[in-house]
């Protein structure tokens, strides 16, 4: 799969000598979560992984270099039963996604590390790298952080109707590829879709509010598309994901930095 992860950053192309001269205590891992998932008619199944890795790659050529932070392997599959009964999406039960976290949680503090950050693009996994950040922390000792999507990214440009509903293979998902893999994106297969209308305001919500209701991709979307593509540039994409990335490079700098300070 293609990877903007820089080489140094990549933990898996250490050797085991090299991992064991590192420094346990402040060493930061990021282990990215996504999916294999159907993106509408336009995108690839891989659209979560790819832009994790797009961000995350471009956060890490940011980040000083001689601070000890590194990229995991992602775990590509994700909790992804909303698109269930669309060919190409692999999903696993929240069960096995917490499992497999879990157990790389456990040999992360094996090895003796301390930190260690779950980066997520993929809303189906959100609430589980809640309870995943919690328990790790709790039972392994670890110093655990989450970190989901595009933190400070201000979408300029988009409407107010694609940032509160465009949540799947819409403007932003598309600009990010088209950015970043064009040959993977077909525009001329674009779709668009809305689970809600901000100019129709509902009591229950889809997700977000105190009172949401569940919902399945099929049952709004038959194309399997949640927002509207049509906008998208790769200028954007290229923006958005230079916002979104700097950020996360902050971000990545204060968790190697942090410590708790009790009673503050």
């Amino acid at each position: 799969m293609k990877t903007w992860i820089p080489d140094e950053r990549n933990f898996a192309y250490l050797t085991w000598k090299q991992v064991d001269a590192l420094p346990r205590e402040t060493t930061l891992l990021v282990l990215p979560t996504a999916a294999i998932e159907q993106h509408g008619h336009h995108l690839p199944l891989a659209t979560d992984t790819l832009i994790n890795n797009l961000l995350l790659g471009k956060a890490l050529a940011k980040v000083p270099a001689e601070l000890p932070i590194f990229a995991l392997p992602p775990v590509c599959y994700g909790k992804s039963n909303e698109h269930v009964g669309f060919p190409g999406t692999l999903s696993v039960s929240a069960h096995t996604f917490l499992a497999v976290v879990h157990d790389l949680g456990a040999s992360i503090a094996a090895s003796g590390f301390k930190k260690v950050v779950v980066y997520n693009t993929h809303g189906g996994n959100t609430s589980l790298v809640d309870v995943l950040a919690r328990d790790l922390r709790a039972e392994l000792g670890l110093r655990t952080f989450s970190l989901f999507g595009s933190p400070g990214a201000a979408f300029d440009g988009v409407s107010a109707q694609e940032k509160t509903y465009g949540f799947h293979a819409g403007e932003v998902e598309t600009a990010f590829l088209l950015h970043g893999a064009p040959e993977l994106v077909h525009p001329d297969h674009y779709t668009a879709n809305y689970i809600a209308h901000v100019d129709q305001p509902e009591p229950l919500k889809p997700e977000g509010s105190s009172a949401n209701f569940a919902w399945l991709t099929e049952d709004i979307a038959p194309s399997g598309v949640l927002g509207d593509p049509t906008a998208a540039t790769a200028e954007k994409g290229e923006r958005w994901s230079e916002e979104a990335s700097a950020r996360i490079a902050e971000l990545l700098v204060a968790m190697y930095n942090f410590t708790l300070k009790h009673g503050a």
